[in-house]
């Protein structure tokens, strides 16, 4: 029989150590990643559940400073 016999897992060769290692970080990175995007999610989930509690006037109201878009058309002018 061999030294350990309760050796379910093959921890005890290095080739499966590291794949376990590998795909534990995997796991990892894709768990932060989802975190990530649920939280992008919840942000995005905030600002539209917000914009549903302004009054319906206040969306289609006139944009109050409508001369800060504007781009005039003037010839260019030569510092020296």
């Amino acid at each position: 029989m061999s030294d350990n016999d309760h050796d379910y897992l093959r921890t005890g060769q290095g080739d499966f150590r590291l794949t376990a290692d590998i795909t534990a970080l995997m796991l990892k990175g894709a768990g932060y990643a989802a975190l990530f995007c649920l939280v992008i999610g919840l942000a995005y989930a905030v600002l539209i559940g917000v914009s549903n509690l302004l009054p319906e006037d206040s969306k289609f109201a006139p944009d109050p400073t409508p001369l800060s878009m504007s781009i005039e058309d003037a010839e260019p002018r030569v510092l020296i």
